[in-house]
């Protein structure tokens, strides 16, 4: 049961959006954000008001300050809120479940907010996730040793060797710096095989070489 949340009826219809490129977040999963654009302390005073509630959307293209916008996201719930001295809000979001973007509202807010369909992705409520006994660990770690070491990187192996499937494969897809549209296809992927198989198949081609966007290194908590 995810933060609290036994069905998707029970999820909020209209929720903010955080257009962010290049961020993942996913059920069950954290994502600490730094928050200090005005609109969006705007959004976070409303949300800690309210049910705590934001969607993650990657932007699809357009002007920076208005971009289209991908048509599946992931809402999270503030589990955590801290106020800087400068006036900047340190957040942390956890995953709650997929939506699909079924309306943009027009609001008076300077953020956007959108009518979201949970029911798509009732599963993502559920743990242990679809999936999540299917993992081929062996693999996986093999092509994120080859990916890191193209990179001059490292981790915590005996984490990533004893971590529960989920954690895994959620936080080093969420981690890792892979593109926009790679981070959109780990979100889409139907369940946590096939996830594990789209972060397998993406770390394979960034260790032969292929594109993968530049960043820092995965951190497995």
């Amino acid at each position: 049961m995810a933060q609290g949340y036994i069905r998707a009826a029970d999820l909020p219809q209209v929720i903010p959006v955080f257009p962010l490129s290049g961020i993942l977040l996913l059920p069950r999963g954290q994502l600490p954000l730094n928050i200090f654009e005005p609109r969006y302390l705007n959004m976070i005073d409303d949300a800690m008001a309210g049910d705590r509630i934001i969607g993650m959307l990657q932007p699809s293209g357009g002007p920076a300050r208005l971009p289209g916008l991908s048509a599946i996201g992931c809402a999270g719930r503030i589990t955590s809120f801290n106020e800087t001295s400068d006036g900047r809000y340190l957040i942390t979001l956890t995953g709650i479940a997929r939506f699909r973007v079924a309306a943009e509202l027009p609001v008076k807010t300077p953020y956007r907010q959108v009518r979201a369909a949970f029911d798509a992705w009732a599963d993502d409520l559920v743990a242990p996730p679809a999936g999540e006994g299917g993992l081929d660990r062996e693999s996986l770690l093999d092509a994120l040793k080859a990916y890191l070491e193209t990179r001059g990187l490292d981790i915590d192996w005996d984490t990533a060797e004893t971590a529960p499937p989920e954690a895994l494969v959620n936080s080093l897809s969420m981690a890792l710096p892979f593109e926009p549209t790679e981070k959109q296809a780990l979100l889409e992927a139907p369940d946590l095989d096939a996830r594990a198989g789209v972060l397998t198949a993406l770390m394979q081609i960034g260790a032969a070489g292929g594109e993968i966007g530049e960043g820092e290194g995965p951190s497995m908590q």
